[in-house]
């Protein structure tokens, strides 16, 4: 049997309602158009819309099936009023033909008893909650259809009614979630919300009067929310490492722009010029009405020097040159090779962030030199030794042949038995390996090995893997 799942406001008006059978609604409607229900659509554009909404507040999440939460505490700068942010809200949605209820209250269980029993458009001071609930039916206090049923029946038909009802019998009746609700709509019992995302701690908003586009425009707001926001990292000696700067624009679009520090920063001046080198990057569309700078990243930083003597840590100096580099070229084109905790020598090396300079972890075996030119991967080469665990007498490597007039060594490196089997493969090199450093009768010094050992399931094979010249 297929039922309807939502009904518009013209279908209520001909008796239409929530799980009712499509063929009695077909009955009572003959001009009923009906669309199949896609939960998962729905979802996702309740987040789309939540997303939106930051305009108005970073702390936005949906509340399925059909409702919104925005935490709007401290967000009404550009608004004289709260009941004015709600109005704009609003006059936004009609635009978009989207009917809306709205509730402003200093608690998630009182703005939702609000916006679904109350009036359109309310705003309730902080206080009143017991004395504007108590006038509510029970259901806004979002029980269950069964426990709402079962509260009718004892004659609890209102907020007030259950105010007035020992809390003792209605918990041993229904359980502990009727008051839970109730206490979390009076504010007595804190309710925690499912943001998408972790509270932004390290955000500064600017709302203009009228949609700005020019870009000297966005450099001066930019520049002012970089000096706020530097202003709340020093308190806390702090700096951040990247930062999104979000430009909210009259069509909804909402681009952005992000910028990386190799250092913890809170320079305003050198955070600004970054940020300005990507405005041009920014379409400002028919205006912007709303910008946000965040501090993604943040760490500690304590004040620096500044005193008439006081020299610059070369490490600050070059971290100049490596913010520029990776805020036009990519981060990820800006790294430096440092020591790797690995005998494989492939492996003893890796790319890790050009800045801070760390101690290297990883010290080379002066008794165990290695080569200055290490190829990118070993080089098979042909071999004569007399014996089959000495050193070759003579090789050949990209069609060259050399004879070998000194060799020293084995040292020898295993596979890491650590690391999975399916990662390391079955090649070859990941074998047993046995070094040399060879000379041949020119002079030239190479670093070679071979790969297994004798008597195993496979011939062992020679290969080059460094020059020392």
């Amino acid at each position: 049997m297929r039922n309807l799942v939502a009904v518009g406001e013209a279908g209520e008006a001909q008796g239409l309602r929530p799980e009712q059978s499509l063929t009695d609604a077909r009955a009572v409607c003959p001009g009923l158009i009906a669309v199949d229900a896609d939960p998962a659509a729905d979802e996702a554009a309740l987040a789309r819309l939540a997303a939106w909404c930051e305009r108005y507040t970073p702390m936005a999440a949906s509340d399925a099936p059909d409702g919104l939460w925005l935490d709007i505490t401290g967000c009404t700068a550009a608004f004289a009023t709260e009941p004015e942010l709600m109005q704009d809200l609003a006059g936004r949605l009609e635009k978009k033909a989207m009917t809306c209820r709205l509730a402003v209250a200093s608690t998630c269980g009182a703005a939702w008893a609000l916006a679904h029993a109350g009036a359109d458009r309310m705003s309730l001071p902080t206080g009143e909650e017991a004395a504007v609930l108590a006038g509510l039916p029970i259901a806004s206090l979002r029980l269950d259809a069964s426990t709402v049923a079962g509260l009718r029946r004892l004659g609890l038909r209102t907020v007030k009614d259950l105010l007035r009802i020992q809390r003792a019998q209605i918990t041993a009746r229904f359980g502990a979630g009727p008051m839970l609700r109730l206490d979390q709509a009076l504010g007595t019992v804190e309710e925690p919300i499912d943001w998408p995302g972790s509270p932004i701690e390290w955000q500064e908003r600017l709302a203009f009067a009228e949609p700005i586009g020019t870009a000297e425009d966005l450099r001066r707001a930019l520049a002012q929310l970089a000096e706020r926001l530097c202003r709340r990292l020093a308190e806390q000696d702090k700096g951040g490492q990247r930062f999104v700067a979000s430009f909210f624009r009259v069509d909804d679009e909402v681009p952005r722009i992000a910028v990386g520090t190799a250092l913890p920063v809170r320079d305003v001046t050198y955070l600004t010029k970054l940020l300005c080198e990507k405005i041009d990057s920014v379409d400002p569309g028919f205006g912007i009405e709303v910008m946000a700078l965040e501090a993604e990243t943040v760490a500690p930083l304590q004040a620096s020097q500044s005193q008439l003597m006081a020299t610059q840590d070369p490490t600050e100096r070059l971290a100049g040159v490596v913010d520029t580099l990776a805020n036009r070229l990519g981060a990820e084109r800006i790294s430096r090779i440092a020591p790797y905790a690995s005998h494989v020598p492939e492996r003893a090396v890796q790319r890790v962030p050009p800045l801070p300079m760390k101690q290297p972890s990883w010290v080379d075996d002066p008794s165990a030199p290695r080569p200055i030119r290490l190829l990118r991967r070993p080089e098979g080469i042909e071999v004569i030794a007399i014996v089959p665990d000495d050193p070759p007498v003579r090789f050949t490597w990209r069609g060259v042949a050399h004879r070998v007039r000194a060799a020293a060594g084995p040292e020898r490196i295993a596979a890491e038995w650590w690391r999975d089997k399916q990662a390391r493969g079955r090649a070859e090199t990941d074998l047993v390996r046995d070094y040399y450093r060879v000379e041949d009768s020119d002079g030239a010094r190479f670093w070679i090995f071979r790969a297994g050992l004798h008597g195993g399931d496979r011939m062992p094979r020679w290969y080059l893997h460094g020059l020392f010249g």
